[in-house]
């Protein structure tokens, strides 16, 4: 990160004035910009340098988890586990690894926001305003994956699993939109929210440079259950378009029951000390399915808890990159 920020600088010419001792520099307004948005953050930024850093103006707030409360901006990033109550193994370089990788992206001229609701949708539902796409490019034309992060259906814990799962994911060349949905309204709405957002992308592939075939849904905890249940239903039974169902759902430690007669390939995760969702219950649906003949993954996990993100630091650090090899089997 330091030396990036010296490669930007050394090629600046500097002025001294003599009088004041100060250095400065005859950078044009342009490069300063440049180089303020290109900003990265550290593990002693705050959550005051999140919600105002240049590269996430006008949808900052919509990184972080909660819609309803103020913030401690004096909160380090690497204190930012405190915000996350049903998550574990919340690591800081991972955290910041998603949110940086963003700020390059926008820095290098990429949309990383997009909104999946009209102006006149949010006009008429307020409440749609607290949703949006957090858009991770792969390779051009390459398939898609959406992302929804857990927290309840009370915050979405984007920051701990849901960037870094995009990251993860995009380093076997994927296409990756991570989901903020509304939470407060339980399970039906912020299924809705991935409906809609999973029709965006159909109708907007050819400018967001994406495949359709083959695409996946993943999420953690409530976000579990919301991508099993476009798996089981389909995007129409949420308020959707008419379009074929995942060629994958991957789920992340939930206690989720519900199923179909008709389920796409599941890969599913869940750690041996989960409180929230023991194995025991997430293993029902497992073999439930596996009676009906989906072809189902199944990985537990020792001395793992609950919402542990992409499993930094435990014994299920590499599952991204597993589940990602499952996928492209199913397609």
């Amino acid at each position: 990160m330091i030396k990036m920020k010296t490669v930007l600088l050394a090629s600046v010419p500097f002025l001294f004035d003599p009088a004041g001792g100060r250095t400065e520099t005859t950078m044009p307004q342009s490069e300063r910009a440049e180089i303020t948005e290109r900003r990265l953050l550290s593990a002693t930024s705050t959550i005051g340098d999140v919600l105002r850093h240049p590269a996430f103006s006008g949808y900052a707030r919509h990184i972080l988890p909660w819609d309803d409360r103020p913030y401690d901006e004096a909160m380090r990033v690497s204190e930012i586990g405190g915000l996350l109550p049903y998550h574990s193994a919340v690591d800081t370089g991972t955290v910041l690894g998603g949110l940086n990788r963003m700020i390059d992206d926008v820095t290098a001229g990429r949309q990383v926001f997009y909104d999946f609701y009209s102006e006149a949708d949010r006009r008429d539902d307020p409440t749609k305003e607290n949703t949006g796409l957090f858009f991770f490019r792969g390779r051009p034309g390459a398939s898609f994956a959406i992302v929804s992060p857990g927290g309840g259906f009370a915050y979405v814990g984007s920051v701990h699993e849901g960037f870094p799962c995009a990251v993860e994911i995009n380093r076997q060349g994927y296409n990756v939109f991570v989901l903020k949905y509304r939470v407060g309204q339980g399970s039906k709405v912020a299924t809705q929210d991935l409906a809609a957002a999973v029709c965006f992308v159909f109708r907007n592939s050819e400018t967001l440079d994406v495949a359709t075939d083959g695409y996946s849904v993943w999420g953690s905890s409530a976000g579990a259950r919301m991508a099993a249940s476009i798996g089981s239903h389909g995007v129409a039974a949420f308020g959707g378009d008419d379009l074929p169902k995942p060629a994958a759902v991957v789920m992340a430690y939930t206690a989720h029951s519900d199923h179909s007669d008709n389920e796409p390939p599941t890969f599913v995760v869940v750690g041996s000390d989960d409180g929230i969702a023991p194995p025991s219950s997430m293993e029902r649906r497992i073999a439930e399915l596996k009676r009906l003949g989906t072809q189902v993954k199944y990985r537990k996990f020792p001395s793992v808890g609950h919402g542990f993100g992409i499993g930094t630091g435990t014994s299920a650090e590499g599952w991204i990159t597993e589940a990602t090899r499952f996928w492209e089997r199913s397609r």
